[in-house]
């Protein structure tokens, strides 16, 4: 493999249309009525950016991205494409590939604990009122100050059962906690169990650093998030993603503006990251949006209509894509002039008017200069890919996580002492104290505070746990997930 590309080309008109990769961690967005190309367009900017070094996240939604690793060259529309723009350099290729999958059936399982995912999405999970979530932020705040962890479905419902089995002994220090929400919060984690969830909280956690891969001939590895089956969860999808970046903002070094990013992130199905999304939740995504560029992130949201996302994040997104959009309602008439008016118009061409004339795979195109200005919007065909469209077969896909440098980090899960486990504990060691007990004098042990009984026992298992994790209080993130090293 020659010097990997400096300006991927990623559409073509009169000339070749290249994405600056200096700007391609100022974000972008893949917009277009369903059938028009948005999907096909998300493959080729993959494959450009992994050509140039860049790992790539993305989610794939319907299944049909999985054919990246292999050659193209099987699909006649293709080939005509590739005569047809003259593009004369053209090469059928597969791409470094990895597969994860929440539910570990077609790649890599991916996890994250409870702990890691903050009360504030877990809230959003659990589609909780204002007041359900304050008694969930209260559950781990007095989880932390006990020194216990959160890391699966089981620790949450224990702890939020010992909470409200001890509401008065906490709520002069914490506030109320009302026994309605408690049992609104269990009701729903047994739900969420049920759905399946259960298998993305718990250990190994993900590690970060592991999208963040180039293979031996220095391509960017396209890390493959397989959701079709969690797409029946729209809640847990969108939620999954929420953590990532907010994971990604934690963790990734302030590099400024490197001279291409270290990671592009495409969100699928972006509207679905705002759908009754709690204002505070949205002022959260619109400032990591906001902050994660000096990261070395690009983040690219694909949704049908621009309008899908709140103003304050349409405005960070500077490399756009649109491909056509329907006008048959005066509701989309109007969004369509909307969508118009995001582009930095030119003289020969009526923005509004096109958006509605495009054909499959043509696209109004506008990036970012090199200083950072939007171009004039440019109506061109998008480059064809050089993978396979065809979908692997599960022999094909199984194939391929084997064959991963990761095959074997993450199949395995494992349960170490948790909240759960100490709760069980303690309530043993009461009940044996409770029939050890005499009947006067000494007071029973179920009268004693439970806060007492876990200091006491401070010298046991329970100082391990806490000197290794959480001996000091857990400081929380952007959104709400744990900083720093506290996370393993």
């Amino acid at each position: 493999m020659g010097a990997l590309p400096e300006s991927p080309v990623i559409a073509k008109a009169d000339r070749d249309i290249a994405l600056n990769l200096k700007m391609a961690n100022r974000h972008g967005l893949i917009a277009g009525a369903t059938g028009t190309g948005k999907t096909v367009t998300l493959r080729t900017v993959a494959e450009q950016l992994s050509s140039a070094g860049v790992p790539v996240f993305m989610s794939d939604v319907k299944g049909d991205l999985s054919g990246l690793p292999f050659p193209g060259g099987d699909n006649p529309k293709v080939r005509e494409r590739v005569q047809s723009l003259g593009l004369a350099d053209f090469r059928f290729e597969g791409f470094p590939v990895a597969f994860w999958d929440v539910f570990g059936e077609q790649g890599h399982p991916v996890r994250t604990t409870v702990s890691e995912m903050g009360p504030l999405l877990m809230s959003r999970i659990l589609m909780l009122n204002e007041t359900q979530s304050g008694v969930l932020s209260l559950v781990y705040k007095i989880a932390d100050d006990s020194g216990l962890l959160l890391l699966d479905l089981k620790d949450l419902r224990a702890m939020s059962r010992f909470v409200g089995d001890n509401a008065d002994e906490y709520t002069t220090e914490y506030g109320h906690i009302s026994p309605a929400s408690i049992g609104a919060i269990q009701r729903n984690l047994l739900n969420l169990e049920q759905q399946g969830a259960d298998r993305f909280f718990g250990e190994p956690a993900l590690d970060l650093k592991d999208l963040i891969q180039t293979d031996d001939t220095g391509r960017g590895v396209i890390n493959i998030f397989t959701a079709d089956r969690l797409m029946q969860s729209p809640k847990l999808y969108a939620t999954f993603l929420l953590w990532m970046l907010s994971e990604l903002f934690e963790q990734l070094p302030e590099v400024g503006d490197p001279d291409r990013p270290g990671l592009v992130f495409f969100l699928d199905e972006a509207h679905l990251l705002f759908d009754d999304a709690p204002g505070v939740l949205v002022d959260k995504i619109e400032q990591v949006v906001r902050l994660i560029r000096s990261k070395g992130v690009g983040v690219y949201f694909i949704t049908q209509n621009p309008l899908d996302l709140p103003p304050k994040v349409l405005g960070q997104l500077g490399n756009r894509v649109q491909h056509a959009l329907r006008a048959f309602t005066p509701s989309d008439q109007k969004n369509v002039k909307a969508a118009a008016d995001t582009f930095r118009a030119g003289p020969d061409l009526d923005v509004a008017r096109a958006i509605t004339e495009l054909e499959v795979g043509e696209a109004l195109v506008s990036f970012l200069d090199s200083k950072g200005a939007p171009t004039v919007v440019q109506r061109a065909f998008i480059r064809p890919p050089q993978s396979r469209l065809r979908p692997l077969t599960p022999d094909e896909r199984r194939s391929a996580v084997q064959s991963s440098a990761m095959y074997g980090r993450y199949e395995k899960p494992f349960d170490r002492e948790s909240a759960y486990e100490k709760l069980r504990e303690k309530a043993a060691e009461t009940k044996q104290a409770e029939f050890k007990a005499p009947s006067r004098k000494k007071r029973p042990a179920a009268a004693r505070s439970w806060t007492d009984t876990i200091l006491t026992s401070l010298s046991g298992s329970a100082a391990r746990a806490v000197g290794s994790q959480v001996g000091r209080q857990l400081i929380r993130g952007v959104l709400g997930s744990l900083t720093g090293g506290s996370r393993r």
